[in-house]
């Protein structure tokens, strides 16, 4: 082989691509944008393990070498939801004073999060969840008694007979409010906005 030939050989191993496998946590985490991004279609219906599969062009086997089961990819994006809500929460309660103004933020807050992850607020009501493990549900269910829990803490400054009392029915009216807002968001195929005249509906409730 002349040295010309040589030198094309080498020029054409450098040009030839080298597919990198990608390490297990980047796999992880593409399997699970992927499943979010799979839930922010309009109407879409129910995920199936074939499906993310084929969207992220692996194999089925290849899913579960990083999750052991569908129920634990919605876990991990229930785990990142209640990181992203306590997180929010907390930069509101650091930074505003108890009280009304409080609950309104934080409510403001969660809406503007949902608002911008549309997979993320199917989670959050549910329609991502139905017919997974029954679990999954009671996670959201506890995180929304988080969610009651830190409103009824934000409100306890009431000015009336029964600060309480009025407490737990505030906070209580603003969950239903907040989940009603997703709700609506997620079956309108995202185009009812969460934030529609919020700073007004929550004037009217506080």
């Amino acid at each position: 082989m002349s040295e010309h030939e040589d030198n094309n050989t080498e020029a054409t191993e450098d040009a030839a691509p080298t597919r990198k496998r990608p390490r297990p946590g980047e796999r992880r985490l593409q399997i699970l944008q992927t499943l979010a991004a799979m839930l922010e279609a309009p109407g879409a219906e129910r995920v199936t393990t074939a499906g993310l599969a084929a969207k992220i062009g692996v194999s089925e086997a290849a899913l579960y070498r990083h999750f052991a089961s569908k129920a634990q990819m919605f876990e991990a994006l229930i785990d990142f939801v209640d990181q992203s809500v306590i997180g929010l929460i907390r930069q509101v309660t650091d930074r505003e004073p108890v009280g009304p103004n409080q609950a309104a933020r934080i409510v403001a807050l969660l809406l503007q999060f949902a608002e911008k992850n549309p997979g993320m607020c199917r989670v959050m009501t549910g329609d991502a969840l139905v017919l997974e493990h029954e679990r999954l549900q009671e996670r959201i269910n506890l995180l929304f008694d988080k969610i009651e829990s830190q409103l009824r803490q934000s409100l306890k400054g009431l000015a009336s007979d029964t600060p309480t009392a009025d407490a737990q029915i505030a906070a209580s009216v603003l969950v239903a409010f907040m989940q009603g807002r997703l709700q609506r968001f997620a079956r309108s195929g995202f185009k009812r906005l969460p934030s529609e005249h919020l700073q007004a509906a929550l004037a009217r409730m506080l």
